[in-house]
């Protein structure tokens, strides 16, 4: 069946794959699709179940701190809620999103949508929602939240003691089970289910849905996909531009991001700032070496890789540059799936502020610093999808979509 690629824009014709097998794009090597351990059973049953976890995980008690006989608890959202109440309206708001709303919304959706595909129900719209499933993939992170929250453990309890609380349990296994929904997920198969892609038969031109990869004729361009829904375009309209006034507002949000601190902590009545660097030596000084390593790359190693990668894209799009078209193809797909991850260090914010709060002791509140993070990592998210890929490949690619 002929598909689009949604990297280089090439037209594959791909035959039925045996079990295990592996089909790439002939011209970017973009995996089109993948048969080695993708079910849609499997799919089906870790979305669900991720689902149906994260009530527990979002009312029940998640951690427990002691301190001189004095106790702390927290639930998911406790975090979040601090950071409100403290003015912090915009940290706040991307944390809950991407940390509490969002996950209910994509695997509440997606257990849907496999669900008609296994049962062979079908309803008006599958196919949009499976498109905002996947677009709400980057977007819903409690696997992202999970770390932190480890990270955030480790720390408290370097002088605290601590306890995992149901919540915190039923926490852990629904952000395993999103992983698995992540690795299991066959898209290929879903998207046949709903519509089945057909063979080219004439030379004519088309172009293809870069979510679901349909080709249909050039002359659909502004209608909906028949399949997903989402509006044909040859190329994503204001790409270029629009990835680079993104990726120019990451940049300047970088330093105070960097340079002010993340966190104030008061000890007896003195505050102590906390930057990134100080939190990674604080890792490292306390023996936490993996999560001081996990922290310096995930918080400063790859904004900034991402930021400078993203220019080398645009820069090569307007110099209509046709060197190292893979490697670029490749680190591309590196910065989309890996930018959700520097949310890690604001996401052990929000798990430990709430627990550090012992009055006259000791306490800990979000600073400026941690807004312009999570600023930067939201921005370069949004300046990787708003760029189109396919258009570094239009100067070598005679036939394509």
């Amino acid at each position: 069946m002929t598909i689009g690629c949604p990297e280089c824009g090439a037209l594959e014709d791909i035959p039925p794959l045996a079990a295990r097998a592996l089909a790439r794009c002939r011209v970017c090597h973009y995996p089109l699709e993948r048969r080695s351990g993708r079910s849609l059973n499997a799919a089906l049953a870790c979305a669900s179940s991720t689902f149906v976890l994260l009530f527990p995980a979002n009312v029940a008690p998640l951690m427990t701190v002691g301190m001189l006989g004095a106790e702390r608890s927290s639930v998911l959202s406790s975090g979040i809620v601090a950071m409100w109440n403290g003015g912090w309206v915009i940290l706040a708001l991307l944390l809950g999103m991407f940390g509490i709303v969002l996950p209910f919304v994509r695997f509440g959706g997606l257990a849907l949508v496999l669900g008609a595909v296994r049962f062979g129900w079908r309803f008006k719209g599958i196919g949009a929602l499976f498109r905002w499933t996947l677009w709400l993939d980057i977007w819903a992170m409690p696997d992202v939240y999970l770390v932190g929250c480890f990270v955030g453990y480790a720390r408290v309890t370097q002088n605290l003691t601590g306890t995992i609380g149901a919540g915190g349990y039923c926490f852990i296994v629904a952000a395993l089970m999103s992983m698995l929904t992540r690795a299991s997920l066959d898209r290929r198969t879903v998207w046949r289910a709903i519509t089945a892609e057909q063979r080219l038969t004439k030379d004519e031109p088309v172009l293809s849905c870069p979510v679901c990869d349909l080709v249909e004729p050039a002359s659909r361009e502004g209608e909906p996909c028949a399949r997903c829904g989402l509006k044909l375009r040859v190329r994503k309209p204001d790409a270029v531009v629009r990835a680079g006034a993104l990726s120019l507002a990451a940049l300047v949000l970088t330093l105070p991001a960097n340079l002010y601190p993340m966190t104030f902590s008061t000890q007896l009545g003195k505050d102590v700032p906390h930057r990134i660097v100080d939190g990674v030596y604080q890792l490292f000084h306390a023996g936490l070496w993996p999560f001081g390593i996990l922290i310096f790359c995930t918080s400063i190693v790859i904004p900034v890789a991402k930021i400078f990668g993203m220019a080398w894209f645009i820069i090569s799009v307007k110099q209509r540059s046709r060197r190292h078209l893979r490697l670029k193809a490749h680190l591309y797909r590196w910065i989309d799936e890996l930018g959700r991850w520097s949310n890690v260090d604001v996401f052990t914010i929000a798990a430990f502020v709430p627990l550090i709060h012992f009055d006259g002791l000791a306490s800990s509140r979000p600073a400026m610093g941690a807004t312009a993070f999570a600023l930067v990592v939201f921005l370069t998210m949004a300046a990787s999808r708003a760029f189109d890929p396919r258009m570094m490949w239009d100067v070598r690619i005679r036939r394509r979509s």
